[in-house]
């Protein structure tokens, strides 16, 4: 399967029923399909929808507030894809939502260092914008960061940068100097300015740049990930 991300990124920041579909994409070209009608009810089975649908009803319940719902429409896409979301830090599953900073916590980082939300302000729009912010003490003044414009652009952003962290895949990491990516196709950003993340596309691989030079990067299989390793100017970890 091939994947185009420059061509289809853009629609998929914009709509949310495109990024939901291009996320599926993603899944499949990995070799880890979604499961049929995930994300719509289209065909999902019914046991499995009802099950997923009473465990957000019971968080809206214990939190007494109404979930956006790109945020239900996430969880039956892939709220039970670990491997698409949970490789390094934790998409919460619906009992583990909780309120904190004035935001609904849907993402915590896997030593809990760092938090993304959704702002309490915001949960009434269908498909709300979301902040992160690093642990810090309550007596330590704190400044939260925007993210993401969408909620469905942060899942998006999620199933881009955790599969390549899966140590069970073609996947290795390093510092890079961005300028040596010059044979790759950088793709439009999906976090808010100040967010340093960048994300950059080859047929064979995908790769995220975070901090200005932390790199990871998976390819399709060992032979493609070799060669790219090869050829980038990285101090690889297992390379």
């Amino acid at each position: 399967m091939t994947l185009d991300l420059a061509r289809d990124l853009p629609a998929a920041l914009a709509d949310r029923t495109a990024a939901w579909r291009l996320i599926a994409e993603i899944a499949a070209f990995w070799g880890a399909p979604l499961r049929p009608g995930a994300g719509t009810g289209a065909g999902i089975d019914a046991g499995t929808g009802a099950a997923i649908d009473a465990e957000l009803d019971a968080a809206e319940t214990r939190l007494g507030l109404r979930l956006p719902a790109a945020l239900r429409e996430a969880h039956r896409l892939i709220g039970d894809r670990p491997d698409l979301t949970g490789n390094h830090d934790t998409l919460l599953p619906p009992a583990e939502l909780y309120v904190d900073r004035g935001c609904l916590v849907h993402r915590v980082e896997n030593q809990s260092c760092a938090y993304w939300g959704i702002p309490l302000a915001a949960l009434g729009q269908d498909d709300p914008p979301t902040v992160g912010w690093p642990d810090a003490a309550p007596s330590v003044p704190l400044e939260i960061t925007p993210w993401t414009a969408r909620f469905s652009t942060e899942c998006l952003a999620v199933v881009l940068t955790e599969p390549l962290l899966d140590e069970a895949a073609y996947v290795d990491a390093g510092e890079v100097d961005p300028a040596g990516l010059a044979d790759w196709t950088e793709l439009p950003r999906l976090h808010e300015p100040g967010v340093d993340t960048r994300f950059f596309a080859r047929p064979e691989g995908l790769l995220v740049v975070q901090g200005g030079s932390w790199l990871a990067m998976r390819a399709v299989s060992q032979e493609a990930l070799d060669a790219l390793c090869e050829k980038l100017p990285v101090s690889w970890l297992d390379h």
